[in-house]
């Protein structure tokens, strides 16, 4: 006898029963090719064979073509298969991704411990994980399906490359787990293990084609390929280090949001370390230092951060880096070479660097022909002549410096080298302001070396990102005498740019069309080719939201950019003393005759809310939300929230242990200081405060 069917539904057809099985089965593969994924790639414990997880792959691919409806984009079969990309688009990450500062000794690395232990007065939790020399990336999940992945970027904003990233078997396309959080952006590095780097080389090689240097430009330039088929056949793996951003579950320990991390899926590095004092965590670091080598990928150092979430939020960050994390670097290969010569050169700023050229060798995978020798005190300290044997490093691997000579090598010629009175490029008597270890050149608008690295810089892609104007490019300009600051590159005529060697009519129509599209670029942009010292990317996009014009900024007090929320009082000098300038201020009128965009968007910010047009400073622990959330909706409501007391401060929110500094100022100046309740008040939130 046939079951009796609830009321109002019907027998199922053949072909429906079918499909319904198929769905079942389908979901089922699914969560056993994840699950298979996960322990082969992320745990290294494989519980099938090779021929097994082919065949549940093949069954799912034979289902899933039966009933192409039933294909989703978290499907393990759809890893490869995105369309190739013309371009990586921009990405704004949900939370910025901050670079870290470094220590490159035991003493750094106590000094930066004790300025920890000053602000909170109290020793915290550490947590200590492997700096993993690959390339940073964020990857969101929402309903615990993987929607995007972006690069670094500037921190801010980075590049879409989340065709390529599926393409990862180490990147679950779907969270495991039942309660999963709405909204989860990961941070992590993406890397490519040693042995399948050498191997890459020698199939490039194989083939002609030119090696990559080193395993971290290699995982860089496999993941920003713009067929993710090709990103599919390198064996590149992932390790997440930190939360960026999650909705719906909270923490209270950075080791706590670790392994809840490894609940999830995701692969987090088991060379983790907890502990209750600094000297475990330069145990640590000295243990891996010395043992470096002995994992498959890249290591360059370690990351030491605060364990507490509350007291990270207590610490705060600069406009660069957070305060209450640090990278300790491992110290760097080295190798000796041949001074053939030393020189100096004049930088954008004016600062004159010494610098050798050496015979070339290889360093840390790189080759190397020029190193820095920083300023004339370390030249003289470690004595380096021309001619010398000298140890050569990669300084945080990354910059080439000498770290010294080999004595016994010296020839019985050899002179101390010394520092130029006078500018290589323009002549001009080098200055040392007090305090102050680099030699500067004070001829900044007639310095020619100052000039063409001031126009590289403008047009570089950090900054106005002028397509096709090149340090080549910019030297000729400048020689001729047409460009003298980067306001007259927007004058430049068709004419004049067809008179330059190898410029046709499609080289003049490229350069002069860049030129346009960077007289629309974003304020924060102009900010950073303008050469003002401090202001970097990170630095300009925190004012530029909070002064969206160049009149507003030239307006504004030197007390109101410091209270700018991650612009602290070097940045804001720097930009207050060069704004009021009078031959910066005769170039911004030049840039706006040119037609270059002077202003940007307003702040969002609701014009109606309760707190529009209000200054807030929040400070201390507060009960029913964190100060992250309390700033959200504070801004939310319309406030512009800031770091720092001023005249301008609206009101201060005081929470429980409130750093004393705002609290006292805030006293100081009559500003009106209000606790967590009345905060709720007058954003219109009910919540109990006890």
């Amino acid at each position: 006898m046939q079951p009796e069917l609830p009321t109002g539904t019907r027998p199922l057809r053949g072909d429906e029963r079918r499909r319904e099985v198929g769905q079942r089965r389908v979901e089922e593969l699914r969560d056993l090719i994840n699950t298979h994924d996960y322990r082969y790639y992320v745990l290294d414990s494989p519980e099938i064979t090779d021929a097994e997880y082919d065949a549940l792959v093949r069954e799912l691919r034979q289902l899933e073509a039966e009933f192409p409806e039933l294909i989703t984009p978290d499907s393990p079969t759809q890893r490869v298969g995105g369309r190739p990309t013309a371009l990586f688009a921009p990405v704004e990450h949900r939370a910025p991704m901050r670079s870290l500062d470094n220590a490159f000794s035991a003493e750094e690395l106590t000094a930066w411990a004790a300025r920890v232990e000053k602000r909170l007065g109290a020793q915290p939790d550490y947590v200590c994980e492997l700096k993993i020399d690959g390339l940073a990336v964020s990857i969101l999940y929402e309903g615990g399906v993987l929607v995007r992945a972006a690069t670094r970027g500037d921190g801010l904003v980075g590049e879409d490359i989340t065709a390529n990233v599926r393409t990862l078997r180490t990147v679950p396309m779907r969270l495991h787990g039942d309660k999963l959080p709405r909204v989860l952006e990961v941070r992590g590095e993406i890397y490519l293990p040693v042995k399948a780097f050498e191997r890459l080389n020698q199939e490039l090689t194989g083939r002609g084609e030119r090696p990559f240097a080193n395993p971290r430009n290699a995982a860089a330039g496999s993941i920003r390929q713009k067929d993710p088929a090709v990103t599919a056949s390198r064996p590149l793996r992932l390790w997440c280090y930190s939360l960026g951003f999650v909705e719906g579950v909270g923490f209270s320990r950075h080791s706590e949001s670790l392994d809840y991390l490894k609940r999830l899926g995701l692969p987090v590095n088991p060379a983790t370390k907890t502990g209750h004092t600094l000297k475990q965590m330069q145990e640590f670091c000295a243990h891996w230092a010395e043992h470096r080598h002995d994992v498959d990928y890249e290591i360059d150092g370690a990351v030491v951060k605060v364990d507490a979430l509350e007291l990270q939020r207590e610490l705060g960050e600069t406009s660069k880096a957070p305060r209450w994390a640090i990278a300790f670097k491992f110290p760097p290969e080295e190798r000796t070479t041949l001074v053939r010569s030393i020189s100096v050169n004049t930088g954008r700023t004016g600062k004159v660097t010494p610098f050798a050229v050496l015979e070339p060798v290889r360093v840390s995978g790189a080759t190397v022909t020029y190193a820095t020798l920083h300023n004339e005190e370390e030249v003289s300290r470690r004595d380096v002549r021309e001619g010398d044997t000298v140890i050569v490093r990669r300084a945080g691997e990354v910059i080439p410096e000498v770290v010294g000579p080999v004595l016994s090598k010296r020839p019985p010629d050899a002179r101390p080298w010394r520092f130029p009175k006078k500018c290589p490029s323009c002549g001009t008597r080098l200055v040392r302001e007090e305090g102050e270890a680099d030699w500067r050149c004070p001829n900044r608008a007639g310095c020619p070396s100052q000039a063409v690295e001031w126009l590289f810089h403008f047009a570089s892609r950090g900054a106005m990102d002028i397509e096709h104007l090149g340090y080549v490019t910019g030297m000729q300009l400048l020689e001729r005498g047409w460009v003298k600051d980067p306001a007259d590159v927007f004058f430049l005529t068709a004419e004049q740019l067809g008179q330059l060697p190898n410029f046709g009519e499609k080289s003049v129509h490229n350069l002069l069309s860049a030129i346009e599209a960077a007289r629309h670029r974003p304020l924060w942009r102009l900010l950073v080719g303008l050469n003002i010292r401090h202001v970097g990317p990170f630095a300009a996009r925190l004012l530029t939201q909070t002064f969206p014009s160049m009149e507003a900024l030239r307006a504004a007090s030197l007390e109101e950019l410091v209270a700018v929320r991650g612009v602290g009082p070097r940045i804001a000098q720097s930009l207050h003393t060069w704004l009021h300038e009078e031959g910066n201020a005769q170039l911004l009128e030049k840039l706006r005759r040119a037609g270059v965009r002077l202003s940007g968007e307003a702040p969002a910010r609701p014009a109606a809310g309760p707190l529009a047009g209000k200054t807030v400073v929040i400070t201390g622990e507060l009960e029913t939300m964190s100060r992250e959330e309390a700033t959200h909706a504070a801004e939310a409501a319309g406030a512009r929230v800031t770091n720092s007391v001023s005249k301008s401060t609206s009101f201060v929110v005081v929470g429980a242990n409130p750093g004393a500094t705002k609290y006292d100022k805030a006293r100081a100046l009559g500003i009106e200081t209000v606790d967590e309740r009345e905060l709720l008040r007058r954003l219109g939130e009910h919540r109990t405060v006890h």
